[in-house]
């Protein structure tokens, strides 16, 4: 009950990468780059199993981005065709590599670094993915003409690549999709479709992650202009609910969320952000506490994941290390309490 989980990213070391960027640059290459990365993956494992998160992920440490990190394996896009593009509808523009072809996965992306960490660990493990929407949206298109073709396209090479890291020991499969917050009439159309192709045969839990972004200045400035209440989940969870997706993400902590929207998620785990992803304050076991009991309002407690509201890639190391501490200590507060 109550079993605490994390979004998927957390901050990288400064020996191995540079510190608080989304997309840093390694501080070692070839051979050295791997051993640095199982260092540092094996290291927030442990740090996880300290302070009593549940179901564990490595942090994301083998990969600079959390989509890129993916693409970068896959044929049929130019890397060095960049194309200016818009992200999550244009609240930030960034060079981006192109498809210029049909995509392919050569071979698995993430298998060698799923059996490495399931050797490091006995807990439940996590695993993250980009999700079709969110990878179109991040991504520019010279082939396919359309987001839904590619992101069926895509969604294939996904749902290859999660049954090969289901088979090596991953519990959960969790796709990432923070355009479903920015697009949401297409989630309906054909976003939630899309994840359907990725989750095809899998039988280990299935989650969707859906957040209002990193805590990068951009996706500050956007929440800033959402009002006094955001509820952009209500544009989607009817749908989710009547989804094959097994656990849907909410951003609670620090945020205008009307948290009632979660019972319309009625037939699904709830992962609830309990800590927000910004750098400048550690929330308190109380404070973490609190929120659960807020959400345990909407939600039984069978059903409800505590956790943190986004990657924490951006944040200061000893910053993500303490909120994890107390995300874990105020779970174990309100698991007493029942």
């Amino acid at each position: 009950m109550l079993e605490t989980t994390i979004a998927g990213s957390l901050p990288k070391p400064e020996w191995l990468a540079e510190p608080e960027k989304l997309w840093p640059a390694w501080r070692a290459e070839g051979e050295d780059l791997r051993l640095a990365q199982e260092r540092s993956a094996a290291e927030w494992l442990k740090h996880q199993a300290e302070v009593g998160i549940d179901i564990v992920t490595n942090g994301e440490q083998f990969r600079t981005h959390f989509v890129h990190g993916f693409l970068e394996h896959i044929a049929g896009i130019d890397w060095n065709k960049k194309t200016p593009m818009g992200i999550r509808d244009n609240r930030y523009t960034v060079q981006v590599p192109t498809v210029t072809g049909p995509v392919s996965r050569p071979h698995s992306v993430h298998l060698d670094e799923v059996r490495f960490t399931r050797s490091q660990t006995d807990r439940k493990l996590k695993f993250t993915l980009p999700g079709p929407m969110t990878i179109c949206d991040t991504i520019a298109d010279a082939h396919y003409g359309s987001r839904p073709d590619m992101a069926m396209a895509f969604a294939a090479l996904l749902n290859a690549e999660a049954l090969e890291l289901a088979a090596a020991g991953v519990d959960v499969i969790q796709f990432d999709e923070p355009a479903f917050n920015v697009f949401m009439e297409d989630v309906k159309e054909w976003g939630i479709a899309a994840l359907h192709r990725a989750v095809k045969d899998l039988r280990c839990t299935t989650a969707v992650h859906i957040c209002y972004g990193y805590g990068i200045e951009e996706n500050l400035r956007w929440k800033e202009t959402l009002g006094n209440e955001w509820r952009q989940y209500e544009e989607i969870f009817p749908a989710l609910n009547a989804s094959r997706i097994g656990q849907v993400s909410l951003e609670c902590a620090d945020s205008q969320v009307p948290l009632s929207l979660m019972g319309l998620l009625k037939d699904k785990e709830i992962m609830v952000g309990a800590v927000a992803v910004t750098s400048h304050k550690v929330e308190t076991p109380a404070e973490v506490a609190a929120t659960i009991r807020s959400a345990m309002q909407f939600v039984d407690a069978q059903r409800l994941l505590p956790c943190t509201n986004c990657g924490m890639a951006p944040i200061p190391y000893v910053v993500a290390r303490a909120k994890l501490k107390s995300l874990a200590a105020g779970a174990a507060l309100v698991r007493a309490e029942l």
